[in-house]
């Protein structure tokens, strides 16, 4: 998936595949000589201190594995917020009901051939089933939706039944998810404006770990922020844990997708809430 572990992630990762082998070597010590002894001892214990060190740092007594892409994540292990921001490879199978005034709540856009959720409307059929903005939708009841227009995909869901619509879904495939960690500040090293990531803080966990700007902030810890005010992204950020993800959107993608929709209605419109995991 496309949820990369955190740089500190790695550092603890190598620090305790170094530790594991250093156990592992202890009945192999037992024959060596006294100063070769001496020396492994003296190196195990500097290992051991330093992974105590960042553990506590991080506020995790004992870290735990957790696969992710195939890597593992001692500090950041599987925190909700970084469960709610996977981004899965596969595709989805969604079932719809349209509401009272016969909607789905969903306004699409289309992009080089494809069709993507540009609005999920909070509160709709499309927001309960879990629905983002910026997924991909390759079928609508049956049909590929490769080549369609915006008129012609709502118009098969205007025409569809009430009580079952199957959608055929990919994960956000323009957007990707960065882990990061509070310093001892509780920042993670970014400034950004009207939702726009404009610079990066100098060894901050946001450098390190890849953040870049001219990408838009589409998701905190999974809860979905377009159209937010900058001091209500502030708020979230602050009530963030110390392990964090941040899911962004380059530049001219963004802008392509919410082209000729209102600020206002991304303000108003847009599901805010958080994702259930």
């Amino acid at each position: 998936m496309s949820l990369y572990p955190s740089l500190e992630d790695l550092k603890v990762d190598k620090v305790m595949k170094v530790s594991c082998a250093s156990y592992n070597l202890w009945d192999l010590s037992r024959n060596w000589p006294k100063w070769l002894h001496s020396i492994f001892f003296l190196i195990s214990n500097v290992i051991e201190a330093w992974f105590q060190q960042m553990g506590q740092h991080h506020q995790v007594a004992v870290p735990s594995y957790s696969g992710v892409g195939g890597m593992v994540c001692p500090v950041t292990g599987t925190d909700v917020g970084i469960r709610r921001a996977e981004v899965r490879q596969g595709l989805r199978e969604i079932i719809l009901c349209k509401d009272q005034d016969s909607k789905v709540g969903l306004r699409l856009r289309a992009i080089d051939n494809g069709v993507f959720i540009q609005l999920v409307q909070a509160n709709s059929p499309a927001a309960l089933a879990g629905l983002r903005f910026g997924d991909q939708v390759l079928q609508i009841n049956g049909q590929n939706c490769a080549g369609w227009s915006v008129d012609k995909a709502h118009k098969v869901l205007k025409a569809a039944a009430e009580t079952h619509i199957e959608l055929i879904v990919r994960d956000r495939p323009f957007q990707r998810t960065v882990t990061m960690h509070k310093d001892s500040s509780g920042h993670v090293g970014f400034i950004y404006k009207s939702g726009k990531i404009t610079s990066l803080v100098k060894d901050g966990s946001a450098a390190r770990n890849g953040l870049l700007t001219d990408h838009y902030i589409c998701e905190i810890n999974g809860q979905n922020v377009i159209g937010l005010k900058d001091s209500q992204i502030k708020d979230i950020l602050n009530t963030s844990p110390t392990a964090m993800t941040i899911t962004i959107m380059p530049k001219f993608i963004y802008e392509h997708m919410i082209k000729r929709m209102s600020t206002s209605l991304l303000k108003s419109a847009m599901d805010h809430s958080i994702p259930e995991v």
